[in-house]
């Protein structure tokens, strides 16, 4: 397969991916601009993410594909993993828990500067569960006992020192970065290197969370969809 080709086929998949991305979010539901934002090279080392990869430890492994906010369910169904491996005798040094943040889910892996800036809970349609209204901060980070559908749930912070795994989609960064920008009049790259600035502590961006679903399986991780 020549260049020409080869680039042929990247624009297509790349307007694909974002045609499909774009749907889901009723901020961002016309693909007309898919073709502005496509983008699937990433400048995230492998060599890092590999490393970090390393971190997976233990006899029991799982990874959870969080691709949709659920009301917190990826963080919740992480934790669940922790709490009941713990009640059954399974300390936290013995298993480690990976969640790829990807899709629709990439919010959670922002800080609440992000949130309130771009307001982030009405694009996504997440909810603070406190007030019924968008969600103006991170509601799984350290969250309230009314940020999940049930109390005692540890949020994003507790479970790395705990030492869950957390990593968000480089890939979605750059779809939603890049709409977001195109309906707020601003510069998409900048918008980008904004989003990527305010990611969480200790989460890791990955090329995308499809490719880091696929690594966590590599490292012997159990698949878990973290949807309802």
């Amino acid at each position: 397969m020549n260049s020409d080709q080869n680039n042929s086929r990247r624009n297509f998949m790349s307007a694909l991916v974002m045609g499909a991305a774009a749907g889901s979010l009723s901020m961002l539901s016309n693909p007309v601009y898919a073709s502005n934002f496509a983008k699937l090279d990433s400048d995230v080392s492998m060599s890092d993410v590999d490393e970090w990869f390393k971190q997976v430890k233990g006899t029991h492994r799982a990874v959870f594909d969080g691709s949709m906010p659920h009301k917190g369910f990826p963080v919740l169904w992480t934790f669940a993993f922790y709490a009941t491996n713990n009640a059954n005798g399974t300390p936290d040094e013995d298993m480690t828990a990976v969640c790829v943040l990807r899709h629709n889910a990439i919010p959670f892996a922002m800080d609440d500067g992000l949130w309130s800036q771009y307001k982030l809970g009405e694009a996504f349609e997440i909810n603070d569960m406190s007030t019924g209204k968008p969600a103006m901060r991170n509601v799984v980070y350290e969250p309230t006992d009314s940020d999940f559908p049930v109390p005692g749930v540890d949020g994003i912070k507790k479970l790395q020192e705990r030492g869950a795994m957390f990593c968000v989609c480089d890939l979605a960064l750059k779809v939603y970065s890049g709409f977001t920008a195109a309906k707020l009049g601003m510069d998409a790259a900048k918008v980008y290197d904004e989003w990527k600035s305010g990611i969480l502590p200790g989460i890791q961006i990955v090329p995308s969370g499809v490719l880091a679903l696929g690594r966590a399986q590599e490292h012997n991780c159990g698949y878990i969809f973290a949807g309802e």
